[in-house]
């Protein structure tokens, strides 16, 4: 089997999706997945990218795909941050996630990056066999923090709220 990576292209980006839907319903969250085609081709190919993409090709059909953006850290600098790696299930086994984040690393070391993060859930262990394999450093010591679109909203509300209050 001839495994092909590459960088991912406007065209991949249905597939790409699919992948995205894919890993959704196996992390037991396919109602999650608000992001749609369109929205990847106006924030990875636009202007200003917001992220970039890695895909792995078997006989030209994609079958699996690394999504990951730039990133800095005050004390590190430059560095990437791996948001999912994904290889559809039919794949699964033959070395292509392999691939895909060796493939990575080399990106991360063209780009002159200090670091590479990413996440992986606590009850996924094929993924945190995956990962140290690598010698990667699985870090309990930090807690992840986020918003959703509606916690955005709420606490940008507080900058015309102080404003309004003299704040």
């Amino acid at each position: 089997m001839q495994v092909t990576v590459r960088k991912g292209t406007k065209e991949d980006m249905p597939a790409v999706h699919a992948l995205i839907c894919e890993l959704a319903l196996y992390e037991k969250a396919p109602e999650e997945v608000t992001n749609t085609v369109e929205d990847m081709l106006a924030d990875g190919f636009g202007d200003n990218p917001v992220f970039h993409c890695l895909v792995a090709e078997v006989d030209q059909r994609v079958v699996g795909m690394a999504i990951y953006f730039i990133k800095y850290s005050t004390w590190k600098g430059k560095g990437v941050y791996l948001d999912d790696i994904v290889v559809t299930d039919a794949y699964r086994g033959r070395g292509i996630g392999h691939q895909l984040f060796i493939s990575l690393a080399t990106e991360c070391a063209m780009l002159g990056a200090n670091q590479l993060h990413w996440q992986v859930l606590d009850w996924n262990e094929p993924a945190i066999r995956f990962y140290k394999r690598f010698s990667a450093m699985l870090d309990s010591e930090w807690v992840n923090c986020k918003l959703d679109s509606n916690g955005i909203r709420r606490v940008a509300a507080l900058n015309e709220l102080g404003k309004e209050e003299g704040v």
